[in-house]
């Protein structure tokens, strides 16, 4: 082989991994985020080594994906391209190369703690699960899709010893059941029912109305959270200024502040999957989508402000 062709292949390789999804693992750092531990240095590394853990996890189950769907994938516009489905990787390697990547990963989980390992073998047996079963299975793939969010989020807990608040808990179950609604709104729309068996058994409109549901107790969710959320103990700057100076400001509810972003943000989404078929690939919106990021980025900052500096 030419280095031309090793180059080549590397990087099929490389891009089987589907590197652009790590993005979702970052909720297993909001447990600590949240809890106002972000800045601990020894429960943060766990938090990173879960997310690695997490990230190599997810990718060795995309590749068994890949493999199991790639006769579809060849159908889609997009997915077509990929490793598998283009015939630049054989199934035999590419599934030695996830089963490689599995056990690794899983003997990482082990040194976190057991109760992580036992999340992480959890998150693969439902992603196996959902690549053989579920996803033919029109309300149970929306379903699968959502449990994988939410499962990180629990294993971020379980990694650091730290919880989420019940009312962000639920925000991320309803948020990943609106991701996953719009993913499947997108995919009809645009690829028609070919491509995936579930499809057939979805309607536009069945799938308008998840969406707005799911939307709907987002935001009901997060704002129910940000109106108890009790503030963080944490020896701000600006937070030891404001208790010397105006204790009563503290008792305000300023996580209230951040409900606005979150309103923006489902409503952009909103858009981008009605408007423009989007939702197929919510990775690509939250990372090139200029009023997404905006919507992300305030809402970041003003939660890092109102938790770590007031």
């Amino acid at each position: 082989m030419t280095r031309k062709g090793k180059k080549s292949n590397l990087s099929s390789y490389f891009w089987l991994l589907r590197p652009n999804q790590w993005i979702k693992n970052l909720s297993l750092f909001a447990a600590i985020i949240f809890a106002g531990e972000l800045v601990n240095k020894p429960i943060f590394l766990k938090g990173l080594m879960g997310f690695i853990v997490f990230c190599l996890l997810s990718s060795a189950c995309y590749i068994i994906n890949d493999v199991v769907d790639a006769p579809l994938d060849r159908l889609h516009p997009h997915k077509k391209k990929r490793p598998i489905a283009s015939k630049k990787i054989k199934p035999a390697p590419a599934i030695f190369y996830s089963l490689l990547i599995m056990f690794s990963a899983l003997f990482l989980s082990s040194t976190i703690n057991p109760g992580f390992l036992w999340i992480s073998v959890f998150y693969v047996a439902i992603h196996i699960l959902y690549s053989f079963v579920l996803k033919k299975k029109a309300i149970y793939d929306i379903a699968g899709i959502s449990l994988s969010f939410i499962i990180r989020a629990i294993a971020g807990q379980v990694a650091t010893g730290f919880h989420l608040p019940i009312w962000l808990m639920y925000t991320v179950i309803f948020l990943s059941l609106f991701v996953a609604s719009g993913k499947r709104r997108s995919e009809l729309i645009s690829t028609g029912k070919i491509a995936r068996p579930s499809l057939k058994r979805y309607r536009e409109q069945l799938l308008n109305f998840y969406i707005t549901m799911f939307a709907v107790s987002t935001f009901i969710s997060y704002a129910m959270f940000a109106f108890t959320a009790q503030p963080v103990a944490f020896g701000g700057t600006l937070r030891n200024i404001l208790i010397q100076n105006y204790p009563d400001v503290l008792d305000r509810k300023w996580m209230m502040l951040t409900v606005a972003p979150i309103i923006f943000g489902i409503m952009r989404y909103g858009q981008l999957i009605f408007n423009a078929q989007e939702g197929e690939r919510p990775e690509k919106i939250v990372t090139t989508d200029i009023p997404m990021i905006f919507s992300i980025l305030v809402w970041g900052v003003a939660t890092v402000m109102i938790i770590y500096v007031f």
